[in-house]
């Protein structure tokens, strides 16, 4: 089963994992789980340490993705098409993106961020 945590899930399981809910974390132990990251998130993460809100770094962010053997999910034109229609529950560009990227690929997103409930078909794992 595919995941796509989202930025804040990922900074936590790679740096305080006891900050993730039981329920998400039996998630991303399966065996048969396929963790992705969008390259958005690395695009947040990049952006908000530069401005001093992440302490989470380029090193943090390689060393989590090999820890949690997590593979990249490319931002595609047809994610950003999702954005056309998306509500605008979220006011954070970069959920909304991952949002759509959840929808175009009928992911399920791990986050504890509620915004996300409030979009109609996207599956939440917390």
């Amino acid at each position: 089963m595919r995941l796509l945590l989202d930025t804040v899930t990922f900074v936590w399981a790679a740096a305080s994992p006891e900050r993730i809910s039981h329920t998400a974390m039996l998630a991303l132990r399966k065996e048969s789980a396929v963790r992705e990251l969008s390259v958005i998130s690395v695009t947040e993460i990049a952006i908000k340490q530069a401005l001093g809100k992440f302490s989470f770094g380029q090193n943090d962010l390689i060393q989590g993705v090999q820890d949690l053997q997590v593979r990249f999910l490319p931002y595609t034109a047809n994610h950003a098409f999702q954005l056309f229609g998306l509500p605008l529950h979220h006011s954070d560009p970069f959920d909304r993106e991952i949002i759509a990227q959840a929808l175009a690929e009928d992911i399920p997103v791990v986050t504890a961020d509620e915004k996300f409930r409030l979009y109609k078909g996207v599956k939440i794992i917390w």
